[in-house]
């Protein structure tokens, strides 16, 4: 995902045309020309949810100490990117970015996860201001001082919400409750930009959740880079919310924001043993029927290669014992094809996997070599070309799972959230579907619906992806 970001109440585009540098050679040139009277800030966010919350932290003190930000190259004093690094092809997304600022407007600031590969970024823009890693909201804003000084002491702190800058909807926000990760997966290298798991105070959290749904948000999506390791660090520390001591813990965690009474989704959910603890919370209604959790893989061989759990038998145990303690859970997971070293039958095993699971929102990704991951120096790597052809029977596969799961929705009621209305009709999601990851569901004809109801319609229609509903 990426977004182009400079007006703080709505997602926007550039004016300019995305051009991608080919000579390097000039870039920076004009950067000596720019008036630093100008207090205007261009803004461009890349990557995950978690990276466009460090773009709303950031913005958001952009907005308090009272820069404008803008919608084009010509009229900012410096520009901002926001990158991701995560995989090749969003190392390039980024570098591409950041040359396309350096031309368009000279002056730039680049920060995020590519961040944290200062050299690499030097190496091809050597001309760039200043380079801070992932959540370094403090080095951002010192580099943004030297370089365009405050605008000055005017109170725009009461002119930013409580709720800080957003780059979603008003109707739904990212929650990130944490940073970081224990875990050292094999094909992955957050820790090394991210660092080790650090919590964020569970009464920080919950009043942050308290101010968003004062705002009007309908939908909180719980996020982290390991959602359920939330308050490891913190040992179960008790801390104060409203005034009542509260354990600071996964647990504790969702209970509390169960009683918001609002949408609550959960991502990135690794499966530790007490996640069974929350489904109880699904079931009653509190929490969203929804987890999202990152399986993988289904070889017990390859999980190892990874550094992840790997007892499918087990797995599939826990999906069952979930389905009949909550029969509308909803699952979805991620998983790598052609991971170094995959055999065709250890493939077919994660194709007997996923036909015993019937997940309901599969991702797959083709292993990609990441600079610094230490899968890079196993054995036996993949063809591309089979990697290429396991992936489409993968997705084949699942299309045939999820259609089939998705077609027993039909004639059942559920509250579906608007998220679109335009001529055609409203467009929204039922609690099986997160925003811009999974499906939609399309009421044709309903123009008289606004972005954030929540409306009871029925299923009249399904398909491979999507749904089709009559309000009622």
């Amino acid at each position: 995902m990426s977004v182009n970001q400079f007006d703080p109440k709505q997602t926007t585009t550039l004016d300019t045309p995305k051009k991608v540098l080919k000579d390097q050679s000039n870039t920076g040139s004009i950067a000596a020309n720019l008036n630093t009277d100008n207090k205007k800030v261009g803004f461009v966010s890349l990557g995950c949810p978690k990276n466009l919350v460090d773009s709303e932290r950031i913005l958001t003190q952009l907005r308090t100490e009272g820069y404008e930000v803008v919608p084009n190259y010509d009229d900012a004093g410096i520009v901002i990117v926001n990158t991701c690094g995560f995989i090749d092809s969003a190392v390039q997304e980024s570098l591409d970015t950041i040359g396309e600022a350096l031309q368009e407007n000279g002056k730039v600031l680049v920060t995020g996860c590519l961040g944290a590969k200062e050299d690499e970024i030097k190496e091809v823009y050597p001309n760039v201001l200043g380079i801070t890693g992932p959540h370094a909201y403090e080095n951002v804003m010192e580099q943004v001082h030297t370089h365009l000084p405050k605008p000055g002491q005017l109170p725009f702190a009461a002119q930013v919400p409580d709720t800080g800058v957003k780059l979603t909807p008003k109707h739904y926000a990212y929650l990130k409750i944490s940073e970081g990760c224990n875990h050292r997966c094999t094909f992955c290298i957050i820790p090394s930009m991210r660092g080790d798991l650090d919590s964020r105070s569970i009464g920080e959290v919950l009043s942050e959740a308290q101010r968003l749904k004062a705002a009007g948000v309908k939908e909180l999506l719980v996020i982290s880079q390991d959602t359920s390791a939330y308050g490891v660090d913190r040992k179960n520390k008790t801390e104060f919310f409203d005034g009542m001591p509260i354990k600071s813990n996964f647990k504790t965690l969702c209970e509390q924001l169960s009683k918001m009474g609002i949408w609550v989704r959960l991502h990135y959910v690794y499966p530790y043993p007490h996640v069974d603890e929350i489904v109880p919370l699904m079931s009653q209604g509190a929490l969203l029927p929804y987890l999202d959790i990152p399986f993988q893989h289904a070889s017990k061989r390859i999980l190892k290669l990874m550094k992840r759990p790997g007892n499918v038998d087990k797995t599939l145990e826990r999906i069952q014992k979930w389905r009949e303690l909550c029969p509308e859970l909803v699952i979805r997971s991620t998983f790598i094809v052609g991971f170094p070293g995959e055999t065709e039958e250890e493939f077919q095993e994660l194709l007997d996997f996923l036909q015993a699971a019937k997940l309901d929102r599969v991702g797959c990704f083709k292993y990609s070599p990441v600079e610094g991951a230490t899968a890079n120096d196993l054995p036996d790597h993949i063809p591309e070309d089979v990697k290429e052809e396991r992936f489409h029977r993968f997705m084949q596969l699942q299309q045939q799972i999820s259609e089939a799961r998705l077609a027993t929705r039909v004639g059942k009621t559920y509250q579906i959230l608007i998220d679109e209305v335009d001529e055609e009709g409203a467009i929204g999601r039922c609690f099986a579907d997160a925003p811009e990851i999974d499906g939609l569901v399309y009421l044709n004809d309903e123009t008289q619906h606004k972005p954030g109801d929540i409306v009871e319609a029925k299923i009249i229609a399904s398909d491979e992806y999507d749904l089709w509903a009559e309000s009622i």
